[in-house]
C-alpha cells in the first residue's frame, strides 16, 4: 500500500459545497448553502474560481481551501494580447447598461455582445436615462440595429425610487443569474441598489474581507435579489477595453446576428465578407432598408483587422 501523509490526506477530507459570490486577486468569498461566507484561497497554482462558480472546499481554521470548481455551462471573459479577464461564469443572461449620456460606445457595446454570443449567454441591452429626451432620442436611434437583430432594448430612467423599472426588471430578470455589465457614468450602481437594497454596505463587508479596502470597483461581487435565493446580480467593475482575442476572425461573423443572418448566401464557404465576389452580406450593408447597419458592417470590418493581426503578427 503506499504511505499516506501525516494528518488527513485532501482527497479523503470531508468537502463543503458553496457558490463563489466574490473575487479579488487570488482570494475569493464563498457562500455556504448555509449562508455563511468563508474566504477561500486555490490549491497551489490550480486554475483560479470565478463569481458564480460552484465549488468544492475544505475548511482551514476560519477560512478554506478550494479543492475543485465543478463544470461550468459557460464563462464570461475578454482577452487582450497580455491577459485575460473573467467575469463571472454559470450566467443566465448579460445586461449591458448604457446611457443616453454620456454617449456610449457602439464599439464596446457590440464586443460584449460577441463575447456574450460566444458562450452563448442571452444578452440584454438596457439603455440608462430616457428622462433626458433629446440625448435619449438619439441613443435610442444609435440603437435601431440592435432592435432590428433579436436583442431587447430596455429603456430605464434608474433612480433611487423608480419602482416602475424596479417591477419591469425584476420579472425580466425573475430566477436567472445576471451579470450587470456597464462603462462608468451608465448607472450601474444604482441598478444594482434599486433592485438588491443593501447592497452597497455588503459590497463595502466583502471588499473588507478580502482587504481591497475601498477599491470595491476592482472586485466583482453576487447577490441575491429575492429571499428565495432563485435570482441573483452580479455586479462587475466599469470597463473601456474589451479585447476579443479569444475570438478566432472566421468566427466573427457567426456571433453578430445581423451578419450571420446573410453569410449563408455567401458563393464562397471562406468568405470574409469584406471583399469577394459574390459575397451574401455586402450587398445588404444599410443603403436605403438594407438590414445591415453601415456602422455595424465598419466595426465588422475593424474587428476581423484587429483579431487577424493579433493571430499572425
Amino acid at each position: 500500500m503506499p504511505k499516506q501523509r501525516s494528518g488527513v490526506p485532501h482527497a479523503t477530507a470531508a468537502l463543503h459545497t458553496g457558490i463563489v459570490i466574490a473575487s479579488h486577486g487570488r482570494h475569493c468569498v464563498v457562500e455556504a448553502p448555509d449562508g455563511k461566507h468563508v474566504i477561500c484561497h486555490p490549491r497551489g497554482k490550480k486554475s483560479q474560481a470565478v463569481v458564480g462558480d460552484r465549488v468544492r472546499w475544505q475548511a482551514s481554521e476560519d477560512e478554506g481551501t478550494i479543492e475543485k470548481v465543478d463544470a461550468r455551462r459557460n464563462l464570461f471573459y475578454r482577452q487582450d494580447e497580455i491577459r485575460t479577464k473573467s467575469f463571472a461564469a454559470n450566467l443566465d443572461h448579460v445586461l449591458i447598461l448604457v446611457a443616453a449620456d454620456p454617449d456610449f460606445s457602439e464599439h464596446q457595446l457590440t464586443r460584449a455582445l460577441i463575447a456574450a454570443e460566444a458562450e452563448r449567454i442571452a444578452p440584454i441591452i438596457a439603455l440608462n436615462k430616457s428622462d433626458l429626451i433629446e440625448p435619449f432620442e438619439r441613443a435610442w436611434a444609435k440603437l435601431a440595429p440592435y432592435r432590428r437583430m433579436h436583442y431587447g432594448v430596455l429603456p430605464l430612467s434608474l433612480t433611487a425610487s423608480g419602482d416602475v423599472d424596479r417591477v419591469s426588471l425584476l420579472k425580466l430578470l425573475s430566477g436567472k443569474t445576471t451579470l450587470v455589465l456597464g462603462p462608468s457614468g451608465a448607472g450601474k450602481s444604482t441598478l444594482i441598489n434599486l433592485l438588491v437594497p443593501g447592497a452597497l454596505a455588503l459590497t463595502g463587508e466583502i471588499s473588507k474581507a478580502l482587504a481591497s479596502g475601498k477599491h470595491t470597483t476592482t472586485s466583482t461581487s453576487w447577490y441575491w435579489v429575492d429571499k428565495a435565493e432563485q435570482t441573483a446580480l452580479i455586479d462587475s467593475p466599469g470597463f473601456q477595453e474589451f479585447g476579443l482575442h479569444h475570438i478566432e476572425p472566421m468566427q466573427l461573423a457567426s456571433l453578430m446576428p445581423d451578419i450571420a443572418e446573410h453569410a449563408s448566401n455567401c458563393k464562397f464557404y471562406n468568405c470574409t465578407h469584406l471583399h469577394e465576389p459574390g459575397c451574401g452580406v455586402m450587398p445588404q450593408v444599410e443603403a436605403g432598408d438594407r438590414p445591415i447597419s453601415a456602422a455595424r458592417y465598419k466595426i465588422y470590418g475593424e474587428l476581423f483587422a484587429e483579431l487577424s493581426q493579433s493571430r499572425y503578427s
